[in-house]
């Protein structure tokens, strides 16, 4: 601050002038001291001599002049000052003190009413600086969490709120980043001073975490910051796999639809001659290798073609109930039982778009009737309401569970943890999930279901 020059000349020469105000006090008080005794002598001598009388009172009477003018010009504008120090001490920096007469204790006066101006605009610049840091941090998209020295938990922005999952009204002062129920707050717990990582959770969502400091009065502040990523990330990825499939797609198709051709005409020319039948069951082979390498072209070509949503008012559950014959058939292809009831509670009305979301959920539905498949064969789905409005599906499964170092990787495009899967499953799911505005999580709890949970917004 600009004003401390200010505050250490103001402290010194507080100092001196009230080593001098004891001085003279002690001064002031010792002429009192004469003065009485002065007078005790006089009562004495009255006695004795009228002119001596007369005389030692023209003493008391130049002694009480000079007594006054020496509190006048001296002791006065040492408290006077004294004061002034002792509103410095308490930072009243609202005060201002009136020249006193005399030109030592003026400087000081003058010297100190520079001070309070220029404290008083120092605190005022401040204040302001501090305010508008709050509304940015208030405001601002990153999340902002500030810790204590022990990395406890000072202040928690809505943002940083946001990300980990927390009510904005819960009170999270004090707690350990550690005791919080949020599988972001854990990996935040575990980053080192000045360490810089990206994170990938098992809700799709990408964030960068900064664990940073900041020095204020001489002492580091530690606090982290986050930055989610996902859409950037999406949309470089949308953008990389939309190209590969389209070069892919216009390749194999031209190529395969050739090669189909040539088949049945060949198929159709040694007929004839193809007594055995081993020629022709080759080339029907060939041909049924081009047949699913266009269902798989297809199935790659789907992530590009998928509309914008249309979204419009519909009772989830009655729409989740609408699929049900499919949703059975399903299992019952894989040996599995879906259980129910589908709605808990009052059907809520959600904004999805009904076509999009039946192609999710029968996806959903379809990875948990094969994880299920290979361990014990139950399939639960539920619709609950939320609070606030919106509702929540919940599709869960016994199967054997996703493992942790597979969690982050789940909704990347084109990964897969079955022997013959693509990958395209959870990516197709993941588009039309966020491009309807839905948040949803893929884990496995500690009872052992596997959980895939997805909240609508109201409608």
């Amino acid at each position: 601050m600009k004003s401390v020059p200010f505050l250490k000349k103001a402290c010194r020469s507080g100092l001196s002038v009230g080593v001098r105000s004891m001085r003279v006090k002690w001064l002031f008080a010792l002429w009192a001291v004469l003065l009485v005794a002065v007078g005790l002598l006089l009562t004495t001598l009255i006695s004795v001599s009228d002119r001596l009388f007369y005389a030692a009172e023209a003493l008391i009477v130049c002694c009480l002049f000079f007594l006054h003018y020496f509190y006048r010009r001296t002791v006065k504008p040492l408290d006077t000052i004294g004061n002034a120090m002792d509103l410095l001490r308490e930072q009243d920096f609202s005060s201002r003190l009136a020249p006193v007469g005399q030109r030592e204790a003026d400087r000081i006066v003058q010297l100190f009413n520079r001070l309070m101006d220029q404290l008083k605009n120092e605190r005022l610049r401040v204040r302001e600086q501090n305010h508008f840091l709050d509304l940015l941090v208030s405001a601002s998209p990153m999340g902002v969490v500030l810790l204590d020295f022990d990395r406890r938990l000072t202040s928690v922005n809505a943002a940083a709120r946001n990300f980990l999952g927390l009510p904005i009204d819960a009170p999270v002062e004090g707690c350990r980043l550690s005791e919080l129920d949020s599988p972001l707050a854990v990996r935040l717990s575990a980053l080192a001073p000045g360490e810089v990582v990206t994170v990938r959770l098992n809700d799709a969502m990408i964030y960068r975490c900064s664990s940073l400091s900041f020095v204020d009065r001489g002492l580091s502040h530690p606090f982290l910051l986050v930055e989610r990523l996902t859409s950037e990330i999406w949309k470089a990825e949308r953008k990389t796999y939309e190209k590969a499939i389209r070069m892919i797609a216009h390749e194999v198709n031209n190529s395969v639809g050739g090669l189909t051709s040539a088949l049945d005409c060949l198929g159709g020319l040694i007929a004839p001659y193809d007594e055995g039948g081993e020629i022709g069951s080759v080339v029907e082979v060939c041909s049924e290798r081009c047949t699913a390498m266009n269902r798989f072209i297809g199935r790659l070509a789907e992530l590009v073609r998928i509309p914008e949503p249309q979204l419009r008012p519909e009772a989830l559950g009655r729409r989740v109930t609408a699929c049900r014959v499919l949703l059975e058939h399903i299992c019952r292809d894989r040996g599995v039982v879906l259980q129910g009831p589908f709605v808990n509670g009052a059907d809520p009305v959600v904004q999805l778009d009904a076509v999009l979301f039946e192609q999710a959920l029968l996806n959903i539905v379809k990875n948990a009737a094969e994880s299920a498949a290979t361990g014990g064969g139950l399939v639960a789905v539920h619709v609950v309401p939320t609070d606030g409005g919106g509702g929540r599906l919940e599709v869960a499964d016994n199967g054997p569970g996703i493992r942790p170092e597979d969690e982050p990787r789940l909704f990347t495009p084109f990964f897969t943890t079955k022997p013959e899967g693509q990958g395209i499953g959870l990516l197709l799911v993941r588009e039309v999930l966020t491009r309807q505005g839905c948040t949803f999580s893929l884990k496995t709890d500690a009872d052992g279901w596997t959980r895939f949970r997805i909240r609508f917004p109201k409608a």
